[in-house]
């Protein structure tokens, strides 16, 4: 009787399976194997033994515990950033100054980032050259270019080149700006 290599491969599958599942099986499938019918009678005897076998196990009753779940909950860590306390004064110690209560009327925003800092950001690529990257802007960003523009031409003496993408709402300027946009961004109340 000529089988084909499918046939085969599937009666090493489900005999492997049977060895895996049932270890009372080794003896019936030898004789299946030696008669070329295990691949018509093996499965359904494989679902009779393993479930024989199954049926014939008991296993213990689970008993819940909420006495030592303090000891886990220690360990959990908490799903958001809390508020930052109040202090005495401000900045505190590393610098950090909450936003102003009432926000300044101007017609863009930055929020801050989810650590509660100023979203200013340094980044050095291709070895040396320096971009700073103002996120989470909020309103015109157009707007908060020119304010940028303005304050950098004052501060530097020189006009720094800006990207402004609209899409993900941030600017990046050519050079190392970081410290003095973010002590600018505080005064003015971000």
């Amino acid at each position: 009787m000529c089988r084909s290599r499918y046939a085969l491969n599937r009666s090493v599958v489900m005999a492997n399976m049977a060895l895996s599942c049932c270890a009372r099986m080794k003896n019936g499938i030898k004789i299946l194997k030696a008669t070329g019918t295990f691949s018509r009678v093996g499965a359904k005897m494989q679902a009779n033994y393993c479930a024989s076998a199954s049926s014939s196990q008991t296993y213990p009753g689970i008993t819940e515990s909420t006495e030592e779940y303090k000891y886990v909950e220690r360990l959990i860590p908490p799903s958001s950033v809390p508020t930052p306390p109040k202090h005495d004064q401000y900045p505190t110690p590393s610098g950090w100054r909450p936003p102003a209560a009432v926000p300044p009327p101007l017609p863009y925003m930055v929020r801050r980032s989810r650590m509660h800092n100023v979203p200013v950001y340094s980044d050095i690529t291709h070895g040396n050259r320096k971009m700073t990257i103002v996120r989470k802007i909020e309103g015109d960003i157009w707007a908060l270019e020119k304010d940028l523009k303005d304050f950098l031409t004052k501060s530097s003496g020189t006009t720094p080149l800006m990207q402004v993408n609209e899409v993900n709402m941030s600017i990046r300027i050519k050079g190392s700006f970081d410290k003095d946009l973010k002590s600018w961004l505080l005064e003015k109340g971000f």
